[in-house]
């Protein structure tokens, strides 16, 4: 056996390693460009035990930026097998390292000198990973080596970004620094928050096309597989939860028992406030979708929806959603409403919203199904919006004007600060007179579909959390470029 195994092989090694008494280090990391703090780090981290184990994250849960890892599993498993103090080398499969610690065991974890002070950690995880270890028998130990940054020597060598966003960000890391920008991400934690907005689940059919029917001015398509996320309101309530853990979502839903079961299970640490009825269908968008296979991106053949002809709920239900909407509302720090013009946000419940939310964050978007009827100019009033070039276009039906003389219209008649997202423009912000332009962080992508929800969600936490909406626009860039990948 070499050096490089799967986890369940290494649980008769550690057995084997256990019972002749040798103590077992554990070294973990994404490792892409491996550099001499590396090779100083790893030998460091040698002398103090017997066997030394390196896991490496598999690069579907890599998130150190566009492009990243540089360097595929395989390059960087056999990479890390060729340093002649390394004993074992295993991927890890999950965003953490937890799946490694519970199969390793360690008597030691060891990290470079600059996770000493938990304070300092950006990824916020080594508190929780320290207790795993501990949990396990084992304890950390920090080198003392040189410390380098493998993400700061790719991005010099091998550059993923254009001219245009490198100008970017050498002027916003002057106004911004990464403690900064932690302290919003920190205080996002002691928000309270409600979504307010439609349940929708997006239903995703892969399949090959074959060629045009023989008969018929139609696609043949051979099915591939099936795919089910949960989209509208949740979708903007799963992101807003991962950094904010008072997320509420209240909307109307179904009774239907696999809709409800996805819901409830997906949506754990999320307060569901969902007005369950027989009389009403769950939105449920079914795309017919051909992935291409050395573009790794999605390429869209139709769309089918459930939803209805006129596109509106009972007066009961409303009135009941109305009711729920009212008494809840005042209990939070900021209102999420996505308004997706299916029908839940109607004139009532937008008087309720602007009313009594006291910090408005607002998204209305536009679909093929509700097209020029679900205008965000139908709202008096936001703290912050967020719309895309077509929404904004439409918005006003002036098509004599600038798109920066339509954003400042908008804002004026919402009171409110905001963003434009351009899709591979990047974005546009806007605080009374002042336009700043954020360009697109990546162009290469696998499906847009979420990558505004996610923008607008960042974003939106961001603002409520005390940022500016400059940084606020760069945050949901950041977010937005993850999700299209």
């Amino acid at each position: 056996m070499g050096k490089i195994v799967n986890k369940h092989d290494f649980v008769e090694i550690r057995r084997k390693i256990k019972s002749e008494n040798k103590k077992i280090v554990l070294c973990h990391g994404v490792f892409d460009l491996l550099h001499p703090g590396h090779i100083q780090h790893f030998q460091e981290a040698k002398t103090q035990g017997d066997i030394l184990v390196v896991s490496v994250t598999d690069a579907q849960y890599v998130r150190k930026g566009p492009g990243r890892p540089y360097f595929n599993n395989e390059q960087r498993l056999r990479s890390l097998e060729a340093i002649e103090c390394i004993d074992y080398v295993i991927l890890s499969s999950e965003y953490t390292v937890n799946d490694i610690v519970k199969i390793v065991q360690p008597d030691l974890y060891v990290k470079g000198a600059e996770y000493q002070i938990a304070e300092k950690d950006i990824t916020g995880k080594i508190s929780e990973e320290i207790e795993l270890v501990r949990k396990y028998g084992g304890d950390i130990y920090f080198t003392n080596g040189e410390v380098f940054s493998s993400t700061k020597l790719i991005n010099k060598v091998f550059p993923v970004f254009s001219d245009e966003t490198k100008r970017y960000l050498n002027v916003f890391k002057k106004k911004y620094d990464m403690d900064r920008i932690q302290q919003y991400i920190n205080a996002m934690k002691e928000l309270n928050v409600l979504v307010v907005g439609d349940v929708i689940i997006d239903d995703y059919v892969f399949c090959s096309i074959q060629g045009l029917m023989s008969k018929n001015n139609g696609y043949s398509a051979r099915f591939l597989k099936e795919e089910k996320y949960l989209g509208g309101s949740i979708a903007i309530a799963k992101h807003l939860a991962e950094f904010c853990p008072n997320v509420s979502l209240m909307s109307i839903v179904g009774c239907e028992n696999d809709v409800n079961q996805s819901i409830d299970s997906m949506c754990k640490g999320i307060k569901l406030k969902l007005i369950r009825s027989e009389s009403f269908s769950t939105i449920i968008k079914k795309r017919y979708v051909e992935p291409d296979d050395k573009r790794k991106d999605l390429s869209k053949i139709f769309v089918i929806n459930n939803l209805s002809q006129d596109m509106k709920i009972g007066n009961n239900l409303l009135e009941k959603f109305h009711q729920q909407l009212e008494l809840e509302i005042v209990k939070y720090d900021a209102v999420f409403l996505c308004d997706f013009g299916h029908g839940l946000i109607d004139e009532k419940a937008m008087q309720i919203i602007e009313e009594r939310a006291k910090k408005l964050i607002l998204n209305c978007q536009t679909n093929s199904s509700n097209y020029g009827r679900n205008l965000i100019t139908k709202y008096t009033k936001a703290d912050f919006f967020s719309v895309d070039e077509k929404e904004l276009q439409i918005a006003f039906g002036d098509y004599t004007k600038t798109q920066e003389e339509q954003l400042y219209r908008l804002a004026k008649k919402l009171n409110a600060q905001g963003w434009l997202t351009k899709g591979s423009k990047g974005a546009t912000s806007i605080t009374g007179s002042e336009l700043v332009d954020c360009p697109a962080l990546v162009l290469d992508v696998v499906d847009t579909i979420g990558a505004g929800d996610a923008f607008y969600s960042m974003a939106g936490l961001m603002t409520a959390a005390g940022a500016s909406v400059e940084a606020g626009m760069f945050m949901g860039n950041v977010a937005g470029a993850l999700a299209s990948n």
